[in-house]
């Protein structure tokens, strides 16, 4: 059994889940050769903020969030049994040690490149499907909660559910790009049809991606079904502007705008 999972009810308590993503912190840090700004002390100041989850990307190379950072979050989060602990990645790079050495509460399967800048573009089922089905198992037989990344497609949704996935974190980029502009609607749509197929099929609902206080409340009041959102480089440079514990309680107030329990 998954000695870090907390019983479902406890992690969310009912309202999409905010989980904090660390890997810009990182990135500032390993400027240099201090030690700081400290990742764990981040995320313990966002926990005590009111965050329900830490998320961290570790990439091959290395160039935020490191080995020894991983470790120590578990470390950290054995204190807090209602926190959620996120581990994103591809799955044919470094992430299954991760994972096996790890085992987080959840681990999201993304299609990056080694050296890409920054997530892109979601899975592609069923071309996809034949190599993520060993991964998705072996995750799941770990006890940890598998989470696909996945683009709004509705017509996928199924084929994630038949390959065992869990959940999928719906990349949100494109709800962001066109948010403020006369496509916001009909892009939004796509993602409402994408979550009603994805919870017609079984899963669950993340989302992530260039969310940030000024669209969240949108698209989660529009969204049905989202149990968590993963937000990262938005919420660290505003809290380089009001500090961790504002900006956390800011995005939760955010999330209690939309007014939309997740759905279970």
């Amino acid at each position: 059994m998954n000695p870090l999972v907390a019983p479902e009810p406890l992690v969310h308590g009912g309202r999409t889940a905010l989980s904090v993503n660390l890997n810009k912190v990182a990135l500032l840090r390993n400027t240099r050769h201090l030690g700081i700004p400290s990742v764990t002390r981040a995320a313990q100041q966002v926990l005590e903020a009111g965050a329900q989850g830490i998320t961290v990307h570790p990439r091959p190379d290395e160039r935020h969030i490191r080995a020894t950072d991983v470790t120590e979050l578990a470390e950290l989060l054995r204190a807090w049994p209602r926190i959620e602990f996120n581990i994103e990645g591809n799955p044919f790079h470094n992430l299954m040690d991760v994972i096996r050495a790890v085992r987080p509460h959840q681990a999201t399967f993304v299609p990056d490149t080694v050296g890409q800048f920054t997530s892109d573009h979601g899975w592609s089922l069923p071309e996809d499907a034949g190599r993520l089905k060993a991964v998705i198992d072996e995750t799941r037989v770990l006890g940890v909660r598998v989470s696909l990344f996945m683009d709004p497609e509705p017509g996928m949704m199924r084929a994630a559910a038949e390959l065992g996935a869990d959940r999928v974190e719906l990349y949100t980029e494109a709800y962001a790009s066109a948010w403020g502009t006369p496509r916001q609607d009909e892009v939004l749509q796509r993602y409402v049809r994408t979550a009603e197929a994805a919870l017609a099929a079984g899963l669950e609902i993340n989302a992530g991606h260039d969310l940030n206080r000024d669209n969240l409340s949108d698209f989660l009041r529009a969204v049905p079904g989202v149990m968590e959102v993963s937000i990262g480089h938005a919420l660290i440079a505003d809290a380089l502007e009001l500090g961790y514990a504002e900006t956390v309680r800011d995005y939760q107030r955010c999330i209690q705008r939309a007014g939309v329990p997740a759905a279970r």
